[in-house]
């Protein structure tokens, strides 16, 4: 293997060094479209990458992104340590609620942070993040001292930069992609940064538009952060927003569920004093059962369900019934409101029935989020908390930074161990036996040990396992939550970019962000497809409990396809003409391309009758493609013997098995044949039936079908009853 050592000092101690593998390197330049520092060029003659060791700052971006691994990089990062202010710590706990976790006081501290900041070409945190800020753009307006255009840039992805800022887990998004942090360093302080930008200038209120006369009337249920994000684009838009929210008060979990001293309540509130001032119309106290959904589609054009995952997880062990057992919703909701201005923590510690003598203890299940807001403001209630989780600490669910907060607050937090029993005294709980697991990897659940469970005297056990969906949820609106996981090959822009090469370093503690960052992406285009005709569904109550920023991502990506598509009550149309051009997509698996003809054929078809139709193979449509039309028509051949089983293409089954939902969407099927089609059309059907599409035509033809310029069946006469068909239904379909 041929070797370019592109040094000319021998002593390569403390230096950065650049090594070409000439025999690997194809000459395809993604090394030096994506290095940041101008340290890599093409060699003229041998078309290989060059180095220029002296521009190089070391952050192995040549590495992750080259697809032959012909490069290699040695030495320190050139990069100034990162500055992080201590956190705040009173020195008496009990009832301080004050925000302990800083955000930079001065433009000195934000600009030296700003200025490690490399503004990659092909930016992996932006990639890393749910919301997909601009990063860079965002960081550079910090260097350049203008909040104003700072605040421009976040804008066009996020409406609670304040809040996302202080509660994101950044080590597993942002900040654990920052090409930093996946060459092992410290990454920038991207969370930091866009606080400061929230903290020293007002996040900017919603543009009202101009009133329309169709402007669209759309229900949201559930005032949390995904039904702030689609409030926030469609007031924008000029529609008509009317948000249903089950509690007393608005903003969901960052409300109740977030403590003071994580979150100020006057962060917490403000997206919604913004959009009461802009028009959108709110009503508390307002649960909606799923079932009444139907009866929001008759009053409004359309309905975002925005409803956050709400059931507590119980742990079915013995002793769960006796009195003193209770969920974190419970808890996290009395402990706000007692620790709050003119609150009285007394009397609601009698309320919980815990002894007013301190130091009696409180034992949390879980060690995610959740679980330490509940056991630090047990901390500050006055109560000793203990947490336990059965997962191994290595492979727990809690954020490292919240649990060294947890910890240094005095919490006792104990990994691997699970609760099997409670005992109780007098029908209120005393004891919990607390079991032993071992865990070998991230990948397999705990086994319980069968030795001595530890025995651990308790006043009050507060369940915090987390949240799931209503089940009556799925049976009104389709199979939800949906699976957040992605599948198959990842896209050549995301493999391109080196995100998924590396997990993050040590600082972020190895967070898999590449895998993580790819199965938000599942969540965020699932939030664009109608899960039902005209009903949309982002947040909790699409993907199960997810992240603040995720669930406002996916509600402003289910508004922005709610605004596209446009859907009308029926008999609602203020303009006439708005119904007669709807959006179908015509995709096809063509062998020889007879499929693919009759394909371009019916869009001609489909054309003339109105419609704005386009042809595409299925290997070009995905998700993005699904969401940006509102019928479909899926050809394909038919592959098999007559005396075997006649089927659909293998790559079509393969295809139509990995839709997602349809929402109701009109669907035309048809096949080309050379034999008999036998079921291949029925077998579509079926699949597309599963899947949420209601299959309104279906036909098939043979070969000399196609070539017989007089047979009545030839494809321009299929395509034309096919078009024909589906158009017919467009008073029922959501044209843009």
């Amino acid at each position: 293997m041929t070797v370019v050592d592109t040094t000319t000092n021998t002593d390569l101690a403390g230096e950065r060094h650049v090594r070409v593998l000439v025999d690997r390197c194809a000459g395809c330049q993604e090394c030096v479209i994506r290095c940041p520092s101008g340290a890599l060029s093409m060699e003229p003659v041998t078309w290989t990458a060059l180095a220029n060791d002296d521009a190089c700052v070391g952050c192995r971006q040549c590495e992750r992104t080259c697809p032959f691994s012909a490069i290699e990089v040695h030495g320190p990062l050139a990069v100034s340590a990162r500055f992080d202010p201590a956190n705040y710590q009173p020195v008496e706990l009990r009832g301080n609620i004050a925000e302990t976790r800083r955000g930079y006081d001065t433009w000195e501290e934000a600009i030296a942070e700003a200025n490690r900041c490399l503004t990659c070409p092909d930016p992996t945190c932006v990639r890393g993040c749910p919301a997909h800020n601009d990063i860079p753009q965002f960081v550079a307006a910090v260097r350049d001292r203008d909040l104003e255009r700072a605040h421009a840039i976040l804008s066009r992805t996020t409406v609670m930069p304040d809040i996302c800022s202080r509660v994101c887990n950044q080590a597993a998004q942002c900040e654990g992609a920052c090409t930093w942090s996946l060459a092992g360093g410290e990454p920038v302080a991207i969370g930091r940064l866009e606080r400061f930008i929230a903290d020293h200038a007002p996040v900017p209120s919603p543009t009202i538009a101009t009133s329309r006369d169709d402007a669209l009337s759309v229900a949201i249920i559930g005032s949390g952060p995904a039904g702030i994000g689609a409030a926030w684009d469609l007031i924008e838009a000029g529609a008509s927003v009317t948000v249903f929210e089950k509690d007393a008060t608005p903003g969901g979990l960052p409300i109740w569920g977030m403590p003071d001293f994580t979150l100020p309540d006057d962060v917490a509130t403000r997206p919604w004093r913004q959009l009461l001032d802009a028009g959108v119309e709110l009503h508390c106290d307002t649960p909606i059962a799923p079932a009444s959904i139907d009866q929001l589609l008759d009053e409004h054009d359309a309905v975002i369900v925005a409803a956050g995952a709400s059931v507590p997880i119980r742990l079915p062990v013995p002793g769960a019934e006796l009195d003193g057992v209770v969920d974190a919703t419970y808890f996290l909701k009395g402990a706000k409101s007692a620790l709050s201005v003119g609150g009285d923590p007394g009397a609601f510690r009698r309320e919980l029935g815990v002894r007013e003598e301190r130091g009696r203890r409180v034992l949390v299940l879980g060690a995610g989020n959740t679980a330490m807001d509940v056991a630090r403001m047990a901390r500050r209630l006055g109560l000793e908390a203990t947490c336990v989780d059965w997962l191994d600490e290595r492979f727990a669910l809690a954020r490292p930074d919240e649990l060294a907060e947890a910890r240094h607050e005095g919490v006792d937090v104990r990994f691997s161990r699970t609760l099997t029993m409670l005992l109780g005294y007098e029908g209120r709980v005393g004891r919990a036996l607390l079991a032993h697991t071992f865990q070998r990897d991230a990948k397999k659940s705990p086994v319980v040990l069968e030795r001595e469970p530890d025995q651990l005297d308790v006043d009050l056990v507060v369940m915090a396992m987390g949240y799931r969906i209503d089940n009556e949820l799925s049976e009104s609106v389709g199979a939800l939550p949906i699976r957040k996981r992605a599948t198959g090959m990842a896209h050549g822009a995301w493999t391109a970019s080196g995100i998924l090469k590396n997990a993050a370093s040590a600082y972020n503690h190895f967070s898999p962000v590449g895998s993580l960052a790819l199965d938000r992406e599942v969540g965020l285009w699932a939030a664009t497809m109608p899960q039902r005709e005209r009903v949309w569904v982002a947040g909790d109550a699409l993907t199960g409990p997810a992240s603040v920023v995720e669930a406002m991502a996916q509600g402003r990506r289910a508004a922005r396809a709610l605004l596209d598509a446009h859907p009308t009550r029926p008999g609602h149309s203020k303009d006439p003409l708005a119904r007669t051009s709807a959006r179908v997509l015509v995709c096809y698996a063509s062998e020889g391309g007879t499929t693919k003809r009759v394909a371009e054929e019916m869009v001609d078809q489909l054309n003339l009758q109105g419609a704005r139709a386009q042809a595409r193979p299925i290997s070009e449509v995905g998700v993005r493609e699904l969401a940006d039309c509102d019928a479909l028509m899926v050809g394909t051949w038919v592959e098999g013997l007559v005396v075997a089983k006649v089927r659909p293409a293998r790559a079509m089954r393969e295809w139509l098995a990995g839709l997602p939902n349809l929402g109701g969407r009109r669907v035309g099927i048809f096949c080309t044949y050379k034999v008999n089609p036998r079921g291949a059309l029925a077998e579509m059907s079926a699949v597309l039936t599963a899947k949420g599409a209601q299959v309104v035509a279906s036909d098939a033809f043979g070969a000399r079908d196609a070539h017989d310029s007089i047979h009545p069946t030839k494809p321009e006469a299929l395509a034309n009853r096919m078009a024909d068909r589906v158009v017919r239904h467009r008073s029922s379909l959501s044209p843009r």
